[in-house]
């Protein structure tokens, strides 16, 4: 029994990492369509609504794909206008970090006698070319895959409606209405999750944006909407947002030490408060995950799918243990995903 165990345990690892190493392969179809799945449940209660208020389906699908096409068509003029703000500041800021180069060369040359023209053939304006021109082909890659998004998000949301009735038809009614109800509380209970995630994102990145207009730190609008997406990443999302502005603030307001160190300061109390305070009390303790859980996840989806990955993983984690809090055999899964503190005050 023991030797058979022993197996059945090597056999569920090698199979973990076999479908890991498949989906892996298969990145550039099951990327827009975990993200086109994880939008259904925000799209789908619109569609249902319509359709309930006898809209033609075809219709209400259509509604929902240009209220989509709209939002995407605004991120993507505030993302052109972005970039072409950043180029037309880029001689300012490779002058200054030019300037700020030969400063440290100087200090480093004269207390730690290393050689001045060390660095000396650096080309910051090539370099921030490069990187430029790395974006717009991220950029690229990105437009081919929401067009993916958008085409996966369609069928899903044709059959959305007609789901309930498929179960009616294919189980005994007893088993059906059974599937229908975990079904629904599982739909309801991501929706809402996603729904409130996005707001408590959209908050923070509102008030990064605030803080860091005040602090007079330049393209503080850009750092918001950074801030949004990336807050979709539990604690390593905040800090990865929070390095570029303060970067800035120190090429910017170099030679002073004091506004980078306000503007670090402000992030952290944004930061802090949004997901220390606030988080917690919105979401409670019904979706909390295991600190573990979330390192796992940010690992393990981070390595198959990259920022893409890292940005999905807290979510498809969430959604992995409704569906096991939903499901009677699966609880137990849904506990140890848990962060356990309902428990630590039960007891």
């Amino acid at each position: 029994m023991k030797r058979s165990n022993l197996m059945v345990g090597l056999l569920s690892v090698l199979v973990v990492f076999a479908v890991a190493t498949a989906f892996k392969a298969a990145q550039a179809v099951l990327v827009p369509l975990m993200i086109a799945w994880l939008l259904s449940y925000i799209c789908g209660p619109v569609v249902n609504y319509l359709v309930h208020r006898k809209v033609p389906l075809g219709l209400s699908v259509l509604a929902v794909l240009v209220l989509v096409l709209f939002v995407c068509y605004l991120g993507g003029l505030f993302l052109i206008g972005r970039v072409q703000s950043f180029v037309a500041e880029a001689p300012k800021y490779t002058s200054q970090l030019q300037a700020i180069y030969t400063d440290l060369m100087f200090n480093l040359s004269e207390r730690l006698d290393v050689p001045g023209n060390a660095f000396a053939d650096i080309n910051w304006a090539q370099e921030i070319g490069k990187r430029l021109v790395v974006f717009s082909g991220s950029l690229a890659s990105f437009a081919g895959n929401l067009v993916m998004v958008l085409i996966f998000l369609v069928f899903m949301l044709l059959g959305k409606p007609y789901f309930k009735y498929k179960l009616a038809a294919a189980f005994p009614p007893d088993r059906a209405e059974k599937f229908s109800g975990v079904s629904a509380s599982i739909s309801a209970q991501i929706g809402q999750y996603l729904v409130v995630k996005v707001a408590i994102s959209g908050t923070t990145g509102v008030l990064v944006w605030l803080g860091l207009t005040l602090l007079k730190v330049e393209f503080a609008l850009t750092w918001g909407a950074l801030a949004f997406f990336l807050n979709f990443i539990p604690s390593i999302g905040s800090i990865l947002a929070s390095i570029p502005p303060i970067l800035l603030a120190v090429v910017q307001f170099y030679p002073s030490v004091w506004m980078p160190i306000f503007t670090g300061v402000v992030l952290l109390l944004i930061q802090m408060a949004m997901g220390n305070v606030v988080e917690p009390k919105i979401m409670g303790d019904s979706l909390n995950l295991s600190p573990v859980v979330i390192l796992l996840s940010l690992v393990f989806f981070g390595w198959m799918w990259g920022i893409v990955g890292a940005l999905l993983s807290v979510p498809i984690a969430a959604a992995i243990k409704i569906v096991c809090e939903n499901i009677e055999a699966l609880k137990p899964i849904s506990i140890l995903m848990g962060s356990g503190k309902s428990f630590m005050k039960e007891a």
